[in-house]
């Protein structure tokens, strides 16, 4: 991919111009997402579940297929898997796994609705050609708490993920852990609360994480970019960077103007039916990092 070349943009997406420091670059991505053909809101496992405010399916699908376009017009691939019979939290695929150098730690969630969901995300990690998919003993929900940032993995814990994950995580990747700790449960996994930009650089709200974890941030991550509550709150910080271009909710404006300002290039979305259930352009997003990217097993991918 030529990080330099303009994108033309896909439906209800708008990039902003180029940044106004110097151009980052962006690698190429392979992106796992699953398709929303079950997703509603019929219970309610975080502060954003509503199960009286009806979800509009075809505007979510609407909704998804343009992140999908985003990401093959930025030059990236995309893996589909089919949405579990019965799951409607499926199409949040980050907490299916996390994987790093083509070895997957698969989840295992925390609430009883979405426990059938980890055995379906460990067979599509393996068809798309991940050798290595470990089960893990301790409750770690995929991406959604664990951010790799460089060398390290930012772990996220306090709502859903149980601390122990973090040794266990460290152990299957070789890869150093660092504990972070929520503690306002609108922010209940790690990704609705930070965001990693490149290897060296964050985005996160100081508010939603306890001193201890606060001071671990501000040390590693000097250069930071901070957000402030208000884009915080409609899950700017639920975003996915290739390294220049930064897929987020349109509604955080601000943190788009401090990503502009900084190098990086915003690509608003509209995911607001998938706000009604927490989520956003992350929790709909797996990265394979390390994985091939021959399809040998027959699953659904798109080469932009």
């Amino acid at each position: 991919m030529n990080p330099t070349r303009s994108v033309s943009v896909p439906f209800a997406l708008h990039a902003v111009g180029e940044p106004a420091s110097h151009v980052r670059a962006a690698s190429d991505r392979r992106y796992l997402l699953c398709r929303p053909t079950e997703f509603e809101v019929v219970y309610a496992i975080n502060p954003w579940m509503d199960v009286e405010v009806p979800v509009d399916r075809g505007l979510a699908l609407q909704q998804w297929e343009a992140l999908r376009d985003a990401y093959l017009t930025l030059g990236h691939e995309v893996v589909t898997v089919p949405n579990g019979v019965g799951l409607p939290d499926m199409v949040f695929a980050a907490n299916g796994g996390v994987v790093v150098d083509g070895i997957a730690v698969g989840a295992r969630f925390a609430n009883v609705q979405r426990v059938p969901e980890a055995a379906l995300y460990r067979q599509h990690l393996r068809a798309a050609g991940i050798d290595v998919v470990h089960e893990p003993e301790f409750v770690n929900e995929g991406e959604g708490d664990l951010l790799v940032a460089g060398e390290v993995i930012l772990a996220g814990h306090g709502f859903r993920s149980d601390h122990r994950a973090h040794a266990e995580v460290a152990a299957l990747t070789g890869r150093e852990v660092v504990p972070l700790r929520l503690i306002d449960p609108r922010y209940y996994h790690l990704d609705t609360a930070a965001c990693v930009l490149d290897d060296d650089t964050i985005a996160y709200l100081p508010e939603a994480f306890d001193p201890v974890s606060r001071r671990e941030l501000e040390r590693r991550f000097p250069q930071a970019v901070l957000v402030d509550e208000h884009d915080a709150a409609v899950l700017g910080l639920n975003a996915v960077s290739d390294g220049r271009n930064v897929v987020l909710n349109q509604e955080a404006q601000h943190f788009a103007a401090q990503l502009h300002d900084r190098g990086f290039v915003p690509v608003p979305v509209d995911l607001s039916e998938f706000r009604k259930a927490g989520g956003g352009p992350k929790c709909c997003t797996l990265e394979l990092r390390g994985a091939p990217v021959t399809n040998p097993q027959g699953l659904e991918e798109v080469v932009a």
